[in-house]
This record gives C-alpha cells, structure tokens and sequence, in this order.
C-alpha cells in the first residue's frame, strides 16, 4: 500500500499560554498542500518486525528514532499488528514547519489500520496519532482545521482559497521545535483567530500573524528575507508556517507566483 503523505501549512498561529505540564495552548488552522508530499509505501511481510527504508532527502535522525517506526510500535503494542516493510521517499523538507514528519507516521497509522483490517474509527486514529505528536492528527482529516490545545484538539474550518496560487519557500536553515518555543512570548490577541481569518485574504497581512516569527526572524534574517521577498513578488499575504524555517505565500495573479519559479520549485494552485 502506497500513501500519498502530504504536508501543511499554518494559517496563523497564535501562542496563547504555557500549560503546567510544559505544552503551549494555541491556536491555528490546518490547511493541507496535496501537491507536496511524502510517498510511504507499507506491506505485509512474513515474519515478525518492522523493515523500514528510507530514500529521498537525508533526515535528521537515526533510523529508529524515525517517526514510521515509532507508529508502528505504537499500533503493535496496541493492536498487535507485526511483520511490515516500510520505504519511506522523503520529498518535504524537513525543520520546515510544514509537518512532514507528522504526515509520515499518521500515513503509517492509516495504513496499518487498512492493512489488518482493524476498522478503527476516526476517533481511535485521532487519539493514535495524538500519541506521536501535536500536529499528527490534523493528518488523520487532512481537510482545513481549526486547531486548539496543543494542537490536537480540531474542528472543521472552512475556507475559500480557490483561485489562488500557494509559494512555499524553504530557506536553506533549518528551525528546531525546541528553539522555536523556547523564545516565544505567549499572548492572548484581543481578537481570536478564527475571526480574523473570516476577514477577506488581502486585509490578512496585519491581522493573521505567527507568534514564532519575531524571535526566529531575529535570530535567522534569511527567513525574514524569504517572507519580504514573496510580499516583495506580489503576495496578497505571506507567513511563516509552524514553528519555521519555510515561509509561503498566497498569490492571486498566477504569473507573479511563477516568478519565483527559479527560486522554489513548490507552487501549487489552491
């Protein structure tokens, strides 16, 4: 079985406070990129384990510490799934704030699930996926979500994108979680973000900020310049996305987006 893992990018984001066991609340929605995405091929095998292969981009880890394999001990120790290979093509850019490696491990869960026919209902996968990380289970829906608690907590948020071109730029830097959090300033915006996003996308520039981008753009002015030059090149608005490095911006003239083409080769039509 091959999944199509896609990535996604924050339409907002908006730490709120620190929790007593050391999470943050916060605020965002989900939005998916079909178009980048990660291939997670996973098959039955004869015996007991876990095969897993990795291709594509070099991550960051040790093979066992790779978040396919994580899954899948979690959904062996629960349910007792065993004997599988995974081949992992790594497409997205990873310490990107773009969730490919939460897009990985839920695409693992889902397959699982499908290829032992154990007919969990969203709400067990949800709860899994919840076990891996924060924003793991947004790819369970993988449809436009407003996200709250620490991300995991998720209501169905529509939107009206159509028409628009999505650059994402990937600076050559990479953004850690741990230093993303470890110099935020939580806050609680008078206006709530769900709001601000029913306000029309060319007001959103002001209005839809990520709190994460004062202090990493203090610390990497490359990802700083990335966002002035997509608002530079026409976008009607342009974010960070998560917790960095990537940047994106939303285009209502097509040609404008395929300027940056000889800068980024990820530009997709919404």
């Amino acid at each position: 079985m091959i999944l199509r893992a896609n990535c996604k990018i924050n339409l907002g984001l908006d730490i709120l406070r620190r929790r007593a066991d050391g999470y943050h609340d916060l605020e965002t929605v989900m939005l998916p990129v079909r178009g980048l995405y990660d291939e997670v091929e996973v098959v039955r095998m004869a015996g007991a384990g876990v095969d897993f292969r990795a291709e594509g981009l070099a991550v960051d880890c040790e093979p066992e510490q790779n978040i396919c394999i994580k899954a899948f001990r979690l959904m062996h120790d629960r349910y007792g799934v065993d004997g599988v290979s995974i081949r992992l093509d790594k497409r997205v850019p990873f310490g990107a704030g773009l969730g490919g490696g939460s897009s990985d491990g839920t695409a693992v869960l889902l397959a699982l699930d499908r290829l032992f026919d154990l007919h969990l209902s969203e709400a067990e996968l949800i709860a899994r996926a919840a076990e891996l990380g924060s924003d793991t289970p947004f790819f369970v829906r993988n449809t436009p979500q407003f996200c709250t608690g620490r991300g995991e907590i998720m209501s169905p948020f529509p939107l009206s994108l159509g028409g628009l071109t999505l650059v994402i730029v990937k600076p050559d830097e990479g953004v850690s979680t741990r230093e993303a959090y470890a110099g935020v300033r939580p806050r609680v915006p008078s206006v709530p973000l769900a709001e601000r996003l029913r306000r029309p996308v060319a007001e959103w520039q002001e209005v839809v900020t990520n709190d994460f981008e004062p202090h990493i753009f203090a610390a990497h002015p490359a990802i700083r310049a990335s966002k002035r030059n997509l608002l530079d090149a026409g976008a009607l608005y342009a974010s960070m996305s998560g917790s960095g490095s990537a940047v994106f911006g939303l285009f209502d003239r097509p040609e404008k987006a395929e300027s940056l083409r000889s800068q980024t080769p990820f530009i997709f039509s919404l």
